[in-house]
Parts: C-alpha cells; structure tokens; sequence
C-alpha cells in the first residue's frame, strides 16, 4: 500500500498522511514541519511536471497503475533530459547520466481477479482510523529519532 502525503481536506485514512493542525510539543511540531514541507516540495515539483506535460494534468484514476508509473516515470526522465540539455545556457557544466537505470521490462500484475471478500478487507484496511492514528504517530517517532536531535541544537 502507498501513502499520500494530504492537508486537512482528507478523510483519517491508513493511505492518507496528514498533518497535525496546531501540533503540542516538539515531536509533534517537528513532524508537522516535516510532513508540511515534504508536501509542499512534491506539490511544486508535480506542478512544474503538469505544466510540461499534459498527459499527467488530466484524472487518471481508471489507469492501470503500471501504466501511471511508466507515464510518471518518462516524464521525470524527459523532464531531466530537458533541464540536462538546457543547462548549457545557465552557465554550468554538469554531466548526469542516466545509463543506471534499468531498462528491464516490468512483469504484468496478475490481480485483476481479486475476489469480493478481499477486495472488502483491503477497502477496511485502507479506512481504518486506527491505522491511520498508529502510522501517524509512528512517523512521529521516526522523525523525531532522526532529526530531534537537530531541533534540540535550535
């Protein structure tokens, strides 16, 4: 399962990770800080990949998921290649290679025959505010054990 990264608006959801509006305590304002800014920064970079591309402006929420992250993942990668061939004329010299990337096909997902039990669970499993509450807070801690110490020195 994926998480998105969401404001207020969202429902308690295992999938949505939201922020803490008015946060109590350092953990608390640290996470918020961080989930604020993480957000922040993806909402600019898919506005800059939406206004490139218009493929990725419209809904896509009928795709199949595979064929998002290979349409996702040719727009960062013309986007690169764009910004790589336009560098020359802010005055940097920069070589960036893409030949890491595997170019191996992907494996089609066979779960389109997901019985109606499953398909029930999942759905409860994503609706869970329990789920939510305790991702949450575990994010809280994670972001505290790594970054608190930095808040401290503040």
């Amino acid at each position: 399962m994926g998480y998105y990264l969401s404001d207020g608006i969202y429902p308690e959801w295992a999938t949505f990770v939201k922020s803490i509006p008015m946060p109590q305590g350092e953990k608390r304002k640290l996470f918020a800080q961080h989930q604020e800014g993480a957000r922040k920064d993806i909402e600019r970079a898919f506005g800059v990949l939406q206004s490139r591309f218009a493929i990725i402006r419209n809904p896509a929420r009928s795709w199949h998921l595979d064929s998002l992250k290979r349409i996702m993942d040719t727009c960062i990668i013309l986007h690169n290649m764009i910004v790589e061939d336009e560098r020359a004329t802010y005055g940097g010299n920069f070589d960036y290679s893409y030949d890491h990337l595997g170019n191996d096909p992907i494996a089609p997902s066979d779960n389109s025959n997901i019985d109606f039990r499953e398909f029930l669970r999942r759905r409860h499993h994503v609706q869970d505010k329990q789920i939510h509450r305790h991702l949450q807070q575990d994010l809280i801690e994670h972001i505290w054990e790594r970054f608190g110490h930095e808040n401290n020195r503040n």
